[in-house]
């Protein structure tokens, strides 16, 4: 029998499978799409699924995070509004303060973060699919 896949062994803000964030851009730290929670690997917590804005994109910019310009050395695409990436649960916490957090997907978001924010506040920053 085959280990459970990390995917399946985690789970989103409300307790279900956590999905994909994206692939196109492929996101999160492990480049697989989805955001993990690797407190060893990844001490920025890449948790919280978001769609970026171009406010949230000034906004990290001016904070030292240029999400922007491509990276390839980091297998970074550069971000543009409407893409899905894996967010740093501090710098989102840190956007939602100062009225600049993109929206989150709940569905890909790991429950993790719930450590921080609450389900409350995510749900009301949540993105509209529609």
């Amino acid at each position: 029998m085959n280990a459970p896949d990390e995917t399946t062994a985690e789970s989103n803000v409300y307790g279900d499978a956590l999905a994909s964030c994206g692939t196109d851009p492929e996101t999160g730290v492990q480049r697989d799409g989805v955001c993990h929670d690797l407190p060893e690997r990844d001490p920025g917590r890449h948790e919280v699924c978001a769609v970026m804005t171009e406010r949230f994109l000034e906004f990290t910019e001016v904070m030292g995070n240029d999400l922007r310009t491509p990276r390839p050395e980091l297998s970074f695409p550069g971000l543009e509004p409407g893409d899905r990436w894996c967010v740093c649960l501090p710098r989102w916490l840190e956007a939602l303060e100062a009225r600049a957090a993109p929206p989150v997907v709940l569905e890909a978001t790991n429950e993790s973060v719930l450590d921080e924010v609450s389900l409350e506040t995510l749900e009301a920053n949540a993105h509209d699919e529609e």
